[in-house]
């Protein structure tokens, strides 16, 4: 049990204790997407006016361009060896880096909060209680596992890859055999806003895991391929969330109502009834456990790396990393609790909300990390206020502001509407603005800025020389 539970926080993962093949990020992100909030996600394009073949197509856009820059982020963990926010510190500073590491945890609780609500349902059904009871016993389940840390969150992943796949190829046939699918795929009309509406649910749903995919590659050896471990990423995570999403527009074209009213009610009914029916509450409930399992310890790096940056913590004692995952299984079940209710209409803007936030820090980060800095840090420095990156840098906080502030012309929430979305039809292109419009302005101003940060290898100390990725 001493081997099994993990006692890295956010310090580096020495050779030595490096191990795994980039397939583990295959199965990690299939079994991460294969459930049902990605179910409800899909289905959310067509329940807000989207018909099945062009909120498919969106979708899988979505998919595949927002999983290539979260597997992009995934590449950095072996190189690195870090938990992917405390690299933000080279672009913001060590203290500037907690202005999107406060986002990041809100973006934690409100995802664990998510899964929680759906999760909650089939506990209290596979329980015999009640949604508030499953609440609670999958949120201190959900925190256990996340205590125990990295290799089990690993096995996970490929035990629900491999029940998931198999429970959501039997729910397909099941709904395959209920649906005309040859009426849902003939009647296609497309609708750019609808269209956009879908790509940008996918592409958000994506990009959410940028700030925490790194955590769960930064154990592979040094020398594992930068290329196989955004391949095997990207495919994973892209094929699952597509599978999933593509069932949710098949339910929700056909169900109507009825899914609505009960997502995950729904859903097993779809597979039977009696023991089948338990097994997919229990299916249900390993999906959530999975992805809730990665909000949580991610939850718990990013509030670490926060107060690390004031106080120069490095490592941190069981009883710490306890109390962090506590907090943020108390977060997160507070809010599950209180928007269980209202999950459905709330959930659509939750996850645009995220994109606006998170698209500027991932251009930042990316392109920092492979066009300015080539993928060489100062590790030392990273936890060094007065180091080489300094304690805030004020010019990456200045182009993150940019950033976001682009994008609200475009955005479409129900709480906000941007000037420039009518004009586009009501589409919400604001995650495009927000890769887009960053990544140039800290590519110009990096570029700039380029002569006043020594080199690694010249002007760093000899110990944080010796500490730097080469």
């Amino acid at each position: 049990m001493a081997q099994l539970v993990e006692l890295r926080s956010i310090d580096v993962v020495p050779d030595d204790e490096r191990h795994g093949t980039a397939f583990s990020q295959f199965t990690l992100w299939l079994g991460a997407n294969l459930q049902i909030t990605a179910v409800v996600t899909g289905a959310l394009a067509v329940v807000f006016g989207g018909d099945v073949v062009w909120s498919l197509a969106g979708l899988l856009l979505g998919n595949l361009l927002g999983g290539a820059v979260m597997a992009l982020h995934s590449a950095q963990g072996p190189r690195l060896g870090l938990p992917q926010m405390i690299q933000s510190r080279a672009q913001f500073g060590v203290r500037g880096a907690v202005v999107p590491l406060l986002l990041v945890v809100v973006m934690y609780v409100g995802f664990f909060a998510s899964g929680s609500v759906l999760a909650g349902q089939a506990v209290g059904e596979l329980t015999h209680t009640n949604d508030t009871t499953g609440i609670i016993v999958f949120a201190a389940v959900t925190a256990v596992t996340a205590t125990v840390g990295y290799r089990v969150i690993h096995t996970l992943g490929r035990v629900a890859s491999a029940v998931c796949a198999l429970a959501f190829v039997y729910l397909a046939v099941r709904l395959l055999e209920r649906a005309d699918t040859s009426a849902l795929l003939h009647d296609a009309h497309f609708s750019l806003p609808m269209f956009l509406l879908a790509m940008s649910l996918s592409a958000s749903w994506q990009l959410a895991f940028g700030p925490y995919v790194a955590d769960y590659s930064r154990y592979l050896p040094r020398t594992t391929s930068t290329k196989a471990t955004f391949w095997w990423t990207l495919s994973g995570s892209a094929l699952g969330s597509q599978w999933s999403m593509t069932f949710g527009v098949l339910v929700a074209a056909t169900a109507g109502e009825k899914f609505l009213d009960s997502q995950v009610g729904y859903v097993v009914a779809l597979g039977g009834t009696g023991l089948v029916a338990s097994f997919f509450y229990f299916v249900i409930a390993l999906g959530k456990l999975t992805v809730n399992v990665l909000n949580t310890y991610g939850g718990f790096m990013s509030m670490v790396t926060s107060v690390s940056g004031f106080r120069g913590q490095r490592q941190l004692s069981r009883a710490g990393r306890a109390g962090y995952i506590a907090l943020v299984m108390v977060a997160g079940t507070a809010v599950a609790l209180l928007g269980k209710d209202s999950f459905l209409s709330s959930f659509k803007d939750f996850l645009l909300f995220l994109l606006t936030f998170f698209t500027p820090w991932s251009a930042i980060n990316l392109v920092d990390y492979y066009l300015i800095s080539k993928e060489r840090y100062d590790l030392v420095a990273l936890c060094d206020p007065h180091g080489r990156y300094g304690a805030w840098r004020w010019d990456a906080l200045a182009v993150y502001a940019a950033g976001l502030l682009a994008q609200l012309p475009f955005l479409a929430t129900s709480f906000y509407t941007g000037p420039l979305v009518d004009p586009l039809g009501g589409a919400d292109i604001s995650w495009i603005i927000g890769l887009a419009v960053p990544a140039l302005l800290y590519w110009l101003v990096a570029r700039r800025n380029a002569g006043v940060l020594p080199d690694p290898d010249r002007g760093a100390s000899p110990s944080a020389a010796r500490h730097t990725v080469p």
